[in-house]
């Protein structure tokens, strides 16, 4: 378990953010971390990280202080055991695919984890190639298993997709879901996607002025409990046309677009690029809108 109190004051560009958080996360969790921009959520994975020092606080991974200001214990960011993504790739532009996973390794480190991240990950036909002729998605491939070089408990993830199109951010979502199963990982995931948290997070903790707000499960937060069908899943509203006595909604749902009809109550809350769920029960296909 994670289990952190934490006590940051921030200096944003004209006030200061009084970051006041206490947080849990249990092993094996994947928990994602939303709220609008400057509330502090990269503050706390920098926190986590080491990168970012507490001014008052304690923190303990899987029962070892990593933090207490207390007792003065600090660990180095070194000390941690911690894999980071960031939005940015931040490859070493002069080395190959490979190279960049080699120089993550530890002194004395089984090397065979190289291979395994490549066939893992697939970036067998990318190994030799540099940064510079890859796709943003291919680069951020690359640094999702440099991030995983030295077999870390603990994965970071700071809006590492946000800069993707839909189908690439899709196909790297199932790359880190893989990831954290296949390792065990805990994995915390900063987003400002509901329907990426949706998919890929088990618990979901909103932060608001730099406290948490509210925590639960992430389908519940974002459709106030509404949903109950036995088949889910999450899509973009892309058109409504108003025919006579129906609506015909086409929403994009893993790059395909779906057309179902819904009555015009069902829609009128709706428009162009809203996030649904569309749920079924009683095979009878209901839409629920993401409140994000």
């Amino acid at each position: 378990m994670i289990a952190a109190t934490i006590h940051k004051t921030l200096q944003a560009a004209d006030t200061k953010l009084q970051l006041d958080i206490q947080l849990q996360v249990e092993k094996g969790q994947f928990v994602a971390l939303y709220g609008a921009s400057g509330v502090g959520k990269t503050s706390v994975l920098r926190i986590l990280a080491g990168l970012l020092s507490v001014d008052k606080g304690q923190l303990s991974v899987h029962n070892t202080t990593w933090v207490d200001t207390a007792k003065k214990i600090n660990y180095t960011p070194q000390q941690r055991n911690i894999g980071y993504v960031f939005q940015e790739y931040a490859l070493f532009p002069n080395m190959t695919v490979r190279k960049n996973l080699e120089f993550a390794l530890e002194k004395g480190q089984d090397r065979s984890i190289i291979d395994e991240l490549i066939d893992l990950i697939e970036l067998k036909k990318l190994e030799d190639r540099k940064p510079v002729t890859l796709s943003g998605g291919q680069q951020q491939r690359v640094a999702l298993a440099r991030a995983l070089v030295r077999r870390p408990e603990i994965l970071l993830l700071d809006e590492p997709l946000s800069a993707l199109d839909i189908k690439m951010r899709t196909k790297l979502q199932d790359y880190i879901l893989k990831v954290h199963k296949q390792y065990q990982l805990t994995t915390i995931l900063v987003s400002h996607d509901a329907g990426e948290i949706i998919k890929m997070a088990d618990h979901l903790i909103c932060l608001e002025d730099g406290k948490i707000s509210k925590q639960g499960s992430p389908i519940a937060l974002f459709t106030n409990n509404q949903l109950s069908g036995t088949f889910q899943c999450m899509g973009e509203v892309v058109k409504i046309v108003k025919e006579e006595v129906v609506c015909i909604l086409s929403v994009f749902i893993n790059g395909n677009v779906i057309k179902m009809m819904a009555e015009e109550s069902e829609v009128s809350n709706l428009s162009i690029g809203d996030k649904v769920m569309v749920t079924s029960k009683m095979l009878n296909p209901l839409l629920v809108k993401i409140n994000e």
